[in-house]
């Protein structure tokens, strides 16, 4: 898909993988809608960066495991920009919690992660597709889906986080089937990304995980949000037979040997 002049909701728009999804998104020629549910002060920094390059973005605030927020921001990028062609599922949470604490997973961390990391893209697809059909033209639409490689090797945060990627890849193959042939769906898998979100979560660990995680690897690199990114685009503007796919993009991190920290 060739990106100049359409239009691309990015949830979780504001920070890290979705900011810098944004940003390629804007170079291209997209429009971009950046959509947030906290950061509403990053997302409106972010606005303002797109538009003093001559792009064209708006933000957008909205719980995406609220259905009626995900109706709104589609009909928001409707009412703004005409017309929807892209839609980055990248909104995503997790709990922090050891595979072995298991009475830690209580029903309330299921129910918020499953909410937003599974129901949540279900619900953003659900309004896009409707919009896709009648407004992406020739082109068709492209959803892609923003997983992890915990839902394919069972590693990562928590159990509850693992399982819903691993479920998010099942629905990314389903919504492509029942998509197609006017929309494509896919999904980009990161492994280890650097940032606010792990060092929030790890804390005095994280430097000793990333460089546990760095030597691990074949590339000898984790990602940075702007590798993602890239992962991202590369789905969206490569071969438009591709659907269905898990892209993975780790460094390597499913062909090496696993780490273990404390």
């Amino acid at each position: 898909m060739h990106l100049e002049n359409k239009t691309a909701i990015v949830t979780g728009g504001g920070t890290g993988v979705g900011r810098a999804t944004c940003l390629q998104l804007a170079k291209l020629g997209c429009r971009v809608v950046v959509n947030y549910n906290q950061s509403h002060e990053a997302a409106e920094q972010l606005v303002a960066s797109i538009k003093d390059d001559d792009g064209e973005a708006i933000a957008v605030q909205g719980d995406v495991g609220i259905d009626d927020d995900c109706q709104a921001l589609v009909g928001k990028a409707i009412e703004t920009f005409d017309r929807l062609d892209v839609l980055v599922n990248n909104a995503g949470m997790t709990e922090f919690i050891p595979a072995t604490e298991l009475d830690r997973v209580t029903d309330d961390v299921w129910q918020r992660l499953m909410s937003v990391n599974v129901i949540g893209p279900f619900h953003c697809a659900r309004a896009a597709a409707a919009a896709m059909r009648d407004t992406a033209g020739p082109d068709g639409g492209e959803i892609v889906n923003v997983s992890s490689v915990a839902g394919i090797c069972a590693s990562g945060s928590s159990i509850p986080y693992a399982a819903s990627k691993a479920a998010l890849n099942n629905l990314t193959i389903y919504l492509a089937r029942t998509l197609a042939p006017a929309i494509r769906v896919n999904a980009v898998a990161p492994g280890f990304i650097t940032g606010d979100w792990l060092k929030r979560g790890l804390g005095d660990r994280y430097d000793e995980t990333k460089n546990a995680f760095e030597q691990m690897m074949p590339l000898k690199k984790v990602c940075e949000p702007n590798d993602v990114a890239n992962a991202i685009i590369s789905v969206i503007t490569g071969s438009d037979l591709v659907t269905g796919s898990v892209q993975v993009c780790d460094g390597g991190m499913l062909i090496a040997e696993p780490v273990r920290i404390g």
